[in-house]
């Protein structure tokens, strides 16, 4: 928690590591700036801080056409948090709202519309509208300014209902016509490679180890449904994958940084190629999520760099980030395949599994062909797509039955405890499975998994036995972030692997199946 000396200091020394965490509001301009805004420092007596971007739009400010505040990464308490507001704010950032109203909304959250109404207006300073109303406002934008579609079209695909509530709340937010706003990039849009293809930029605060996060999902990259090839830059890898979405599918791309750009760079170039733009929301938040854009890396490898195990490590790499998915029940299916094999015969099983049950692309995109199974079609999937002992077999079927009833819920909406609780009454799930759930699909920062065999092999390059008891011990000065700790970890058992005497390390631990 800051308090308003704190943050109006940040905003004198245009802290960029509080974008996003909270907006300053000048009352004698009627604007509101991220913390980082090259303009004017405002006298203290004339700012006003709110949490959110919304906030500042319901209490009459405009977005400052300098800074854009409102394309700054999220702020990594409503990512990370698990109570009520976090829980809000993540499904919002998905287009629940948009899609299913405030009451579904609250129904998926379990409380009334008036009390999920009560705790995010005094949180957040805005209610569930406001601040959908603020997301569509955004992307409003980013169509606008990086698009030639229709006016009309765009007021749709961004969420509104009509084309005046579009027109009302672009005047309102930007204090531009949505045509004027438009104006202002005329000539300077960038033409996207493919036609049908959005270009945007994925913002985030901090250190950024790209290496990691491409090494991490090209490792795990499922044939047909993911791939990570050479970009268009030199020293530039691209990450691209299949996205099912909740109006249509996506194929996209997400380049790594070369170089050169990760000192002070700021954002990730992305391309979309939808077959609904009403997806675009859901699409980027779920990218967002998969790359761990929304996390305060500052504030990890503060923590975990004054470590004397992990120190050494934090201070020669900073910004390693903590992946998530863009599909839970995608990684909840991959995880129970990983168990008890490494992670390579998982990519394999999984492979075929989507080879056999995945509805196709209609054109195939480089070595994209795929969207990844839906549970309800793996549920019943037969003995002989199954190369795996007959206990992993019904914990698989067992586990993408409860996905596709709803028994086990994994969105970001769900409270983490009552799915950990839900996923170990299943039979065959143990606690490494839901350890990684946790860590990848439901965000959780600080996970530890004591028994992976990945995180054995660390802990023993670093020095220490590599047992489930010192690896607890060595661990409780991480948290709250022991999830980044993990990756830590895993980077060390690989350095092992390839180090003259390498010690054998499969990433995935074995797990009892019960």
């Amino acid at each position: 928690m800051i308090d308003d000396e704190t943050r109006y200091r940040a905003v004198d020394s245009r802290d960029s590591r509080f974008d996003g965490v909270f907006f300053t509001a000048v009352r004698t301009t009627g604007i509101y700036c991220r913390p980082s805004c090259p303009a004017v420092t405002p006298k203290r007596v004339n700012c006003t801080f709110y949490p959110t971007a919304a906030a500042a739009q319901g209490a009459g400010y405009r977005a400052c056409r300098r800074c854009r505040p409102d394309s700054v990464p999220g702020s990594p308490e409503w990512n990370h948090r698990a109570d009520l507001v976090g829980r809000a704010v993540r499904l919002i950032g998905d287009g629940v709202v948009d899609r299913e109203g405030v009451a579904g909304l609250a129904e998926r959250l379990g409380y009334s519309a008036r009390q999920l109404q009560r705790q995010l207006t005094a949180e957040l300073g805005a209610g569930p509208l406001a601040l959908a109303r603020a997301q569509r406002a955004q992307t409003a934008r980013l169509l606008l300014q990086t698009t030639e579609l229709p006016v009309t079209e765009i007021a749709f695909a961004a969420g509104f209902a009509s084309v005046r509530q579009f027109n009302d709340t672009v005047r309102e937010v930007y204090d531009r016509t949505p045509t004027a706003l438009r104006a202002e990039t005329a000539g300077r849009r960038a033409k996207p490679a493919t036609a049908g293809t959005l270009a945007l930029r994925l913002a985030y605060r901090g250190a950024l180890d790209s290496d990691h996060l491409l090494d991490f999902l090209a490792l795990r990259a499922v044939p047909g449904i993911e791939e990570v090839v050479p970009g268009g830059r030199p020293g530039v890898r691209t990450y691209r994958r299949t996205l099912a979405l909740p109006y249509g599918h996506a194929v996209a791309e997400v380049d790594g940084l070369a170089a050169a750009d990760r000192p002070t760079r700021g954002w990730l170039d992305c391309r979309l190629a939808l077959t609904d733009l009403r997806d675009l929301t859901t699409a980027v938040h779920r990218l967002r999520a998969l790359f761990d854009l929304d996390a305060d890396p500052d504030a990890v490898d503060e923590q975990l760099g004054a470590d004397t195990l992990l120190g050494a490590a934090v201070r020669a790499r900073p910004g390693v980030r903590s992946p998530g998915h863009v599909d839970p029940h995608e990684l909840a299916v991959r995880a129970v395949l990983g168990q008890q094999v490494t992670v390579a015969a998982a990519r394999t099983l999984a492979g075929r599994l989507a080879e056999r049950y995945s509805a196709a692309l209609p054109a195939p995109d480089g070595g994209l062909r795929l969207l990844f199974p839906t549970a309800a079609a793996l549920a019943g999937a037969e003995d002989a797509d199954l190369a795996m002992p007959a206990a992993r077999r019904r914990a698989l079927r067992g586990l993408c039955a409860a996905l596709a009833d709803g028994t086990v819920r994994l969105d970001g909406g769900v409270d983490r405890e009552e799915a950990s609780a839900a996923l170990l009454a299943l039979p065959g799930i143990g606690p490494w499975t839901v350890g990684y759930l946790r860590m990848r699909a439901l965000g959780d920062p600080d996970v530890l998994l004591p028994g992976d065999a990945g995180v054995r092999h660390g802990l023993q390059r670093l020095g220490l036995p590599g047992d489930a008891a010192a690896a607890t011990a060595a661990a409780r000065p991480w948290s709250p972030w022991r999830s980044y700790a993990v990756h830590r970890l895993w980077l060390a058992s690989a350095a092992a692997a390839t180090a003259p005497a390498p010690v054998a390390a499969a990433p995935l631990a074995p797990e009892v199946a019960r």
